[in-house]
């Protein structure tokens, strides 16, 4: 069972999610809050294994309440998918580098909905192909490349990089390089290891950051 919070300022907005989420058999909401302090403490006490955060609420916005979440050493195991209206390619790019592991909007289907909570709770990052061009863009106007971050990897980690970065699955990464799907999770783990990445979506923000993807490739 996939264990959820709900953090959001509109208590029909959460009213919402909880009965989208709810007829799911493999998904249960273990609590929810109306502001960022309050999930903040609320997810330390529960543990969930997946938060769905707004990002516009009065305080402790989204973004800072995701940044706490995902700093906190005893919550390793929970995951946050950020959901707005809002999706400004600043935005999305504040959101991963909180630490978000994807992004939604609010108009997401219920069946979309549902499945972004099972890719993130199975450790995958949520980054549609739209999306991670958005944090291309954003990520080539943000700041002067700094490829020396990349100095630690090997070639082949490059290019793993390289796939992780355009959003790619492991199954995806493994039939594109003629590896396994095993021997493409390796790599993963490895770079997360070397980078000092959370999960895929913060090798997606590394990979654009560092210049190894360049807006229109």
């Amino acid at each position: 069972m996939i264990s959820v919070v709900l953090v959001d300022d509109q208590e029909l907005v959460r009213a919402g999610l909880r009965a989208l989420l709810e007829r799911a058999d493999d998904i249960e909401i273990v609590g929810e809050s109306g502001s960022g302090s309050g999930g903040i403490a609320l997810v330390r006490a529960v543990h969930p294994d997946v938060v769905l955060m707004d990002i516009r609420m009065p305080g402790t916005d989204g973004i800072a309440a995701t940044r706490a979440i995902v700093e906190d050493e005893s919550l390793a195991g929970t995951s946050v998918i950020v959901l707005t209206t809002f999706d400004t390619d600043g935005n999305i790019l504040d959101a991963l580098r909180a630490g978000a592991a994807g992004f939604l909007l609010k108009d997401t289907g219920p069946d979309a909905l549902r499945e972004a909570v099972r890719v993130v709770a199975a450790g995958e990052a949520l980054l549609s192909p739209s999306v991670t061009r958005r944090v291309i863009r954003a990520a080539a106007t943000s700041a002067r490349p700094s490829p020396e971050r990349l100095e630690v990897l090997t070639d082949r980690e490059r290019q793993i990089l390289v796939e992780v970065g355009a959003a790619r699955s492991n199954a995806e990464i493994a039939t594109r390089l003629h590896i396994s799907p095993a021997t493409a999770r390796t790599h993963v783990g490895r770079l997360l290891s070397k980078l000092g990445a959370r999960d895929r979506a913060q090798l997606v923000v590394i990979a654009y950051e560092t210049g190894l993807i360049r807006p229109g490739e």
